[in-house]
């Protein structure tokens, strides 16, 4: 099997596709499988076509999605979504992290309507094929003879510092929590990987959700910024381009 993995398309359709084109994914071979590494929505304004896109690929069964903090944002606020409204959406993360904006686009509803008809708002939201479909056939991760799929990373053993978080393997990650899946899924991969040396033997783990520059700027032996192609180190290969701005998706393929 071919597996062409993606991460954090954010809602950029065009940038997604044109990147799947280029490394010549094709939705008929039955050889190939696409891997999304979460965050499937937010920031960018093509969630209607990201939508249909990932539909038309779990209906032929061409698609792996594995859960990203921004599927967690999306269901929190639905969750108390008039909490939320009533704090004043705008003054929030879900507002600023452009969540509200992708139930908008994704619902057709105008500001107006999704802050003075709330129920009725939320009641679409759930009908969303995104709420309804796409997010419940999202796994926390996915293992293959030689790589770990996951979003942030896998769930580890948190001690917290002055100076800064360490990590330390959790070898019972497998079997972790949905609450500590979820705190994995806000990992830096690169920091838990080269930093603190939590890595698999034999396998090498793909992530996303931190922007691969970082990773560059940081641990690359001559640093360089600005640089959004895929990080990679020992047990590690980091895959987020910071699409928003880099106006590309980092696209690898994996022969498995």
């Amino acid at each position: 099997m071919k597996y062409f993995v993606v991460s954090d398309l954010h809602g950029f359709f065009f940038e997604f596709n044109t990147a799947l084109l280029n490394a010549g994914f094709d939705i008929e071979n039955p050889e190939h499988k696409l891997i999304v590494c979460g965050d499937l929505m937010d920031r960018g304004q093509e969630a209607v076509l990201m939508q249909q896109y990932i539909m038309q690929l779990i209906s032929k069964d061409k698609v792996i999605l594995i859960r990203g903090n921004h599927e967690d944002l999306v269901l929190e606020l639905l969750a108390n979504y008039e909490k939320w409204i009533d704090y004043g959406i705008e003054y929030t993360h879900h507002f600023s992290n452009r969540t509200f904006d992708t139930l908008l686009q994704l619902t057709g509803c105008d500001y107006w309507t999704a802050t003075t008809q709330t129920k009725a708002f939320a009641r679409a939201c759930y009908n969303t094929p995104f709420i309804k479909t796409i997010i419940p056939k999202m796994v926390d991760y996915v293992e293959t003879e030689h790589y770990v799929f996951v979003h942030g990373w896998i769930p580890c053993n948190t001690t917290k510092k002055f100076e800064g978080d360490i990590h330390k393997f959790d070898p019972n990650w497998r079997t972790a929590a949905q609450s500590q899946w979820e705190e994995a899924r806000w990992l830096n991969g690169m920091d838990c990987a080269v930093k603190d040396n939590v890595v698999l033997p034999n396998k090498t783990i793909i992530c996303g959700h931190w922007h691969c520059s970082y990773g560059h700027e940081k641990y690359d032996a001559n640093p360089t910024k600005g640089n959004y192609n895929p990080f990679r180190a020992r047990g590690i290969i980091a895959i987020d381009a910071c699409t928003a701005l880099s106006r590309k998706v980092n696209c690898i393929v994996i022969e498995e």
